[in-house]
């Protein structure tokens, strides 16, 4: 089978196109990284460099497609609302569009849990769960683009959506690496002891329900799924098997919600003022450290087939290994 990746130099696209790939697909990878491009490009990989904000390239590479997995998106709690929107919104209309126009078999979109997101416990989710009001640029643009791949749906385009919860795996940069740098400089934001109860995805369990979703019936053709490991644990429990694995000690600032809440206020009201970078706490990120969000995945298991195949502490085992990996070699993980 033909397939293209949209984000194939990002985190999950490199470990879905070398899975694909290793099944005998003919893979395209499509992304603005060029240095992970040619990486990716002399393991016998087709990279196109592009964006998605690029409507005429992204209808080009989906010529001859029987598959277009859209993993791509800007993914960070912080930044320009007009670059989340021209990239998640625009950028998946331009894949729709791209798949409709070159008669692509099946479109497979990767969303998100933080459709769903509010400053609230929310336990078992399930995906008619009504959305809140976003928090944050990409909540919001991600729930456009969901938006825009059902009006692709509405138009005859064999599509399923998936919507994970926090993937982790060697060569991620999001989360956990961020909660490793937050315990270096200041310690972790512990706040309500650390008992919001966390449910993550390992990258391959992700991998593996794309697949399924690469193989599902037309019949599931505009359905929506929740994808996670199925563990859900507390935040301080995952933090305590994470450091086991990485054999180290790790640092916590414990802080009330209020206080917590409010430091990212005022840093985030400072960093927009002198136009800095994303700052070290944002109210989003409180949130994801604050409240529990589980997810019901019940669904993708029946419909899908969808079980993990990697175990948290499996993962967690791994991800260590991939940064032990990555700081002796100073290699690209994948």
């Amino acid at each position: 089978m033909k397939v293209l990746i949209t984000g194939g130099t990002g985190f999950l696209g490199q470990r879905l196109a070398l899975t694909l790939q290793a099944l005998g697909d003919s893979v395209t990878i499509l992304g603005r990284n060029q240095a992970v491009g040619r990486h990716l490009a002399a393991q016998g990989l087709r990279f196109v460099a592009a964006d998605l904000r690029d409507a005429a390239a992204i209808t080009a590479a989906c010529q001859g497609q029987d598959c277009v997995f859209h993993c791509g998106a800007l993914s960070a709690p912080w930044g320009h609302f007009r670059d989340f929107y021209a990239t998640n919104v625009l950028g998946t209309r331009h894949v729709v569009q791209g798949c409709l126009a070159q008669r692509v078999s099946r479109l497979v979109h990767v969303s998100t849990s933080a459709v769903y997101f509010t400053y609230a416990d929310q336990i078992q989710i399930a995906e008619a769960w009504p959305w809140p009001k976003p928090v944050g640029p990409y909540a919001k643009t991600k729930q456009w683009a969901e938006q825009e791949i059902q009006a692709g749906y509405q138009q005859g385009l064999s599509v399923i959506t998936l919507r994970p919860r926090g993937i982790f795996g060697p060569g991620d940069t999001a989360i956990l690496p961020r909660l490793l740098r937050a315990s270096e400089r200041t310690g972790i934001p512990l706040i309500r002891q650390g008992r919001a109860v966390i449910d993550m995805t390992y990258l391959d369990n992700v991998v593996y329900a794309l697949q399924c979703c690469q193989q599902a019936p037309d019949s599931l053709s505009g359905r929506v799924y929740n994808i996670s490991n199925g563990e859900p644990m507390s935040l301080i429990d995952l933090l305590e098997r994470l450091a086991q694995h990485l054999d180290i000690t790790l640092r916590f600032k414990p802080l009330a919600f209020p206080v917590a809440y409010g430091l990212a206020t005022a840093l985030e009201a400072t960093a927009t003022l002198l136009s800095q970078p994303e700052p070290i706490l944002t109210r989003y990120t409180v949130g994801l450290l604050t409240f529990s969000q589980t997810l019901d995945i019940q669904a993708a298991t029946t419909d899908l087939g969808y079980q993990p195949q990697v175990t948290m502490d499996q993962g967690l085992a791994q991800f260590a290994q991939g940064r032990t990996y990555q700081r002796e070699s100073k290699l690209i993980c994948i």
